[in-house]
This record gives C-alpha cells, structure tokens and sequence, in this order.
C-alpha cells in the first residue's frame, strides 16, 4: 500500500540523491525486511533486519569512499532525530571529517584508557600473583592478602592506582600505627610495592606516596619508637626454664620441633623445615641452607648437648628426611606448634560458648599469651642481662644483619666458636629454674 510513497530496494544497494519524504507514521508501518529511504537528509534511510529490528542508516561517499554510518535504533531514535543526526554527519563530513574513522578513533582512545584504568584492589592481586612464584610459602600470601583486605581495600581498593595521594595512604595506616604499628608498618611496604608495580606497570606517575623516607615518616612517628609497638608476644627470661620443663611433658612431632627452635634461638620456619642431611651429629652443627634463610644466607647454628640429645630421640623415616615430620611425614605448618603453646594454656580444651582462662604463659607487658617466634626475644633478652657475651654475637645467633661498623670488623668469620659456647650456656639455663644474681660470662675456646 505504501508503494506509491517511498522507494524501497530490497537486496541492492541503490543510493538515492533525495527520496520522497516519509511522516513518523508511515515510518512506523516499515515492518518487512529491507532498506527503505525516507527522504528529507539525502542517503537516509531505516533498515529493517529479517529479525524484525529496525536501525537508521546514513549512506554517504566520503573522500571517494561509500560509508555506511549507523545513527542508532528505531524506535529509540525517532524519525526526527534521525533527520537531524543524518544532517549533523554530513555536515561533519563537508568540514573533512569521516564519521567511521572518528567513531573508531574515539572507541580506540577509550580502550586505551580503560586499559590503564587499574584500582588498587586490581593491582594488588596482579601484583601478588607476579610475586607469588618467588614466595617462601603460601603463609607469605595469605599474609599479604589479609592485610591489605582487611585494612587498604575499604579505603583505596576501588580507588584508580593514578588518583592514589599520600592523605589516602595515610588515611589507611593512621588508625592502626600505634595500636598495630607492627602490621601497619608492613601494610605501609605492601602498600608500597604495589604502588611501585603499578608505576613501571604504566598505570601510574609520580612519587610513590607510601614511601618512609622524606613523605610518611614526618606524619608518622617512627615503628621502634611508636607505643604499641613490639616484638612478638614473649616469655620472660625468667620463666624460660619453667617453660622448658612443662614443654618436656608435651608428646608429638611439634612440642619436640618447638623444644628445638627455643634451644637453638631460631625461626619456626627453620626448625620445622630441618632435615637430617642438614645435621651433623657428630660436630654437633647444623648448616641452613640459604634458600631456607630469611637474609638468602647459609647459617651454621651449633648444637648445644641438649639439642643433640633431643635429636638423638628422635625417630627416622626412610621416605622422609625431615627432623620434625607431621603424622603424614609432611612439613609441619607454623600453626602448629602455636597450637602446642594454646594446649599449654589450656586454650585447646575450652568448648565453643566457654570463657577461655587467662594463659599461664604470657608476656606480662600486654597479657598476651606467648607465641613460638617470642623465644627470640627472650634468648635475646638473656644474653643481655645475664651474660657478657657482645651484642653482635647475639645478633648472629638469630641470623641477623649486623650493623656496617661492626660488619667490617667481624665479618671475615661468623664467630661461630664464641656462638657455640653461647648456646651451650642458653642450653643450661633453660635445663633449671632461674637463680638470680647469675651472670654468665664469655667462656674462650681453647
């Protein structure tokens, strides 16, 4: 019926200079696939898909090319919206402007915009698992997801790396400096290497602005200096004895494995990763292999009587070479020899509902209970008020890095001859109950 009013071509392309004028309604009556000219704006026209879906199309030669630009669908886009869009194109197109080219122009700017349009939750996880493969353990991972989850994601996690100013950094880590500083300073380094990833990843420019030096630290008071801030929760030297004692009456794989960090002053991660290939029994060393070490340096520990003593108890797998085995001759995780100490303040027994009692092993400066990585502190505690043994000797017994001035002195050799009669003596006085007025002095080798 419409025949006589419009030009339809159905299946060929047939450019128009103008077609006769159609109305809103005899627009809205094109139902039967084709592409009909509607006049008004040379090359206009709506096209109608076997689908039923109707969309306005503008055909027009631009620098010698034949261009079909879409306007949008019909009825969003009405008759005289399309007149007008139609009418704006050509005009850009008489000014030297390709519509197609421009569109794809604008779509590849924004692809290249959101490609670097990267929040700090983003980059943190891509972060991580470029990171991940270079790791100690899946307990470093965790640690780091934790941490930024529980603190950094509130406040920047949805925040685009570029926008990320130092009152945003400090806005996460102020609330926790001096209640958490241990964790907030660690947040502060996590915060920074990612911030750091995301610069030479392009996402970012400028200053990294969890940075310490010359930004944070004129905000923030310095972590050793900070109240709250402390080493890991630790028995006093006094009760160490005591402790060792109770310990002894602990059965399994991890009381012994903990019985052995204390003896040696070293990391949980140490003495639970020791493997007998590690130990000689006879000269009474262990030598850690870098790859096990935190500083990435292989370190001798002597071995005291006691601890050669303990590990001549202790039982050997023919398809394991670990010292301190879980039941399934695997490597025991760090949880459980924390869990040993939780048994010990009868933590293990309470049921769900119950009070837990207050911890017979705890550090009287905050009341919490004591955790393996204390024993540390208190070794080191010991060697400073009751023996004259140097400080730099106490530090290479944790495996610490010794300062510059005392390295050049002292770092031809490992003092190992000097450690050695230390942690015999650490090893005695763990063995009875604390005397006071006892101070150990340097015993020479011969």
């Amino acid at each position: 019926m419409l025949g006589w009013m419009l030009e339809r071509n159905v299946g060929r392309t047939k450019m128009p200079k103008i077609a006769k004028e159609l109305g809103a309604l005899a627009v809205s009556r094109l139902t039967e696939p084709g592409f009909y000219s509607v006049g008004k704006v040379a090359g206009l026209a709506l096209n109608v898909s076997p689908t039923g879906s109707r969309s306005w199309i503008l055909r027009a030669m631009v620098g010698g090319k034949r261009r079909d630009i879409g306007l949008g669908a019909y009825p969003a886009v009405s008759l005289k919206d399309a007149h007008e869009k139609a009418q704006a194109k050509k005009d850009e197109i008489v000014s030297g402007i390709d519509p197609v080219l421009a569109r794809k122009e604008a779509a590849s700017r924004l692809r290249a915009a959101q490609a670097v349009e990267v929040t700090f939750e983003e980059a943190a996880k891509r972060y991580m698992n470029a990171k991940a493969a270079g790791w100690k353990n899946a307990k470093h991972r965790d640690q780091w997801k934790n941490t930024l989850a529980e603190y950094a994601y509130p406040v920047i996690g949805k925040m685009l790396v570029r926008h990320i100013h130092k009152e945003h950094v400090f806005q996460v880590l102020e609330p926790i400096w001096t209640t958490k500083t241990e964790t907030a300073s660690r947040l502060r380094g996590r915060i920074a290497n990612v911030l750091d990833w995301a610069k030479a990843s392009g996402f970012r420019e400028g200053d990294n602005p969890a940075e310490w030096r010359g930004n944070l630290k004129h905000r923030l008071s310095a972590p050793s200096e900070t109240k709250g801030g402390r080493n890991q929760p630790a028995l006093p030297f006094e009760r160490a004895a005591e402790f060792m004692i109770a310990l002894k009456d602990m059965s399994g794989s991890a009381a012994r494995c903990l019985e052995f960090a204390i003896l040696t002053a070293t990391r949980s991660g140490e003495a639970r990763g020791a493997t007998w290939t590690e130990i000689n029994l006879k000269d009474r060393v262990w030598t850690i292999p870098e790859g096990r070490m935190k500083a990435k340096k292989e370190h001798r520990v002597p071995l005291s009587p006691a601890a050669i003593e303990l590990l001549n108890a202790m039982p050997r797998f023919d398809d394991c070479d670990l010292v301190f085995p879980s039941p399934t001759l695997k490597l025991l995780s760090d949880m459980t020899l924390l869990a040993v100490i939780k048994r010990m303040n009868g933590v293990a027994k309470i049921k769900p509902g119950h009070e837990a009692p207050k911890p017979v092993w705890f550090d009287p400066k905050n009341g919490d209970a004591v955790v393996p990585h204390g024993f540390r502190s208190t070794f080191r505690d010991w060697v400073a008020d009751l023996t004259a043994y140097p400080n730099h000797v106490a530090e290479m017994a944790l495996a610490h890095t010794i300062g510059d001035a005392v390295e050049k002195s002292y770092r031809r050799g490992d003092l190992f001859d000097k450690r050695r009669h230390m942690m015999d003596a650490w090893a005695e006085f763990l063995s009875k109950p604390y005397s006071e007025g006892v101070v150990i002095p340097i015993q020479r080798s011969a």
